[in-house]
């Protein structure tokens, strides 16, 4: 697998649209304001070639976009470097870090919520990379897992329709996003959506998506959800041991524990479909 790559130990600053482009080794890193006027910082990888390229936004989930050692957390690096050696750039978003914030699976008093803040932190990233010669501003797709797939179903709701005169999203790939809020307030997807979900997920259930798609279909909306039988929230992680975690925020039965790991038959079944969904 290649990626664009910078001789080591050099890095290179740009600057591209008014947003800040630091390139090093494998990885670009790069910062550019929200409407609100918050400087978000992102992980930028771009293929082979001089594009132009389709691009994916990978949005995080509630553990934030780094591990321990500040590195990509290893589903979004696996998932990241998948697409980009078929041949989508990829950018991650980094919501909470780009505030000084940690992690907030635990945290029930958000301050960065998913339909306001993480809202603009993707709109403010569909508008940097559409600034550039190098990315098909026509062919962006969403993806989000858990906190970020549920700011990818309100960046796409019919509420939120963009009036910038630019191209919107292709659509949203979004991975056992909690589904009870955009149900409760009939929010639904101007946009082509597919839901993957653990059908055992006993963090963000399967049954409100169930549903919600239900509505969306309802309303004409192009909307599709696949179960997994007997997979947990992560399911999709390249290898993570089944485990309960505890001390969660927000969980179906309001216990904060919840199960997460890997299936393997889930994570083969989704990388299949969702490359599919992006060749489309």
């Amino acid at each position: 697998m290649r990626l664009r790559a910078m001789a080591a130990g050099l890095a290179m600053i740009t600057v591209v649209g008014g947003a800040v482009v630091e390139a090093s080794g494998s990885e670009n890193r790069v910062t550019f304001p929200n409407a609100s006027g918050v400087v978000i910082t992102a992980r930028l990888l771009l293929p082979a070639g001089t594009g132009p390229f389709p691009a994916v936004i990978a949005l995080h989930g509630c553990g934030g976009s780094n591990d321990r050692s500040g590195a990509l957390v290893a589903r979004d690096r696996d998932w990241a470097e998948r697409w980009v050696a078929a041949g989508h750039a990829v950018l991650l978003p980094d919501s909470f870090g780009s505030r000084g914030l940690g992690p907030q699976c635990s945290v029930a008093d958000r301050t960065v919520r998913q339909s306001v803040e993480r809202v603009d932190d993707t709109m403010a990233a569909r508008a940097f990379l559409q600034a550039r010669s190098d990315i098909r501003g026509d062919a962006l797709t969403l993806v989000g897992w858990s906190n970020g797939a549920g700011t990818a179903l309100y960046a796409i709701s019919a509420r939120k329709r963009p009036a910038d005169g630019r191209p919107d999203f292709r659509g949203a790939i979004a991975f056992y996003p909690g589904c009870r809020n955009v149900l409760a307030r009939d929010i639904t997807p101007r946009l082509p959506l597919t839901i993957l979900i653990g059908d055992a997920d006993n963090w963000t259930p399967p049954g409100p998506c169930r549903d919600y798609v239900a509505m969306a279909r309802a309303s004409g909306a192009i909307a599709d959800i696949v179960t997994y039988p007997g997979a947990y929230h992560g399911f999709d992680a390249p290898s993570s041991p089944i485990r309960e975690r505890r001390g969660l925020a927000f969980t179906a039965d309001g216990s904060g524990r919840a199960m997460v790991g890997t299936d393997p038959a889930a994570r083969a079944d989704a990388i299949s479909r969702v490359a599919a969904l992006l060749a489309r």
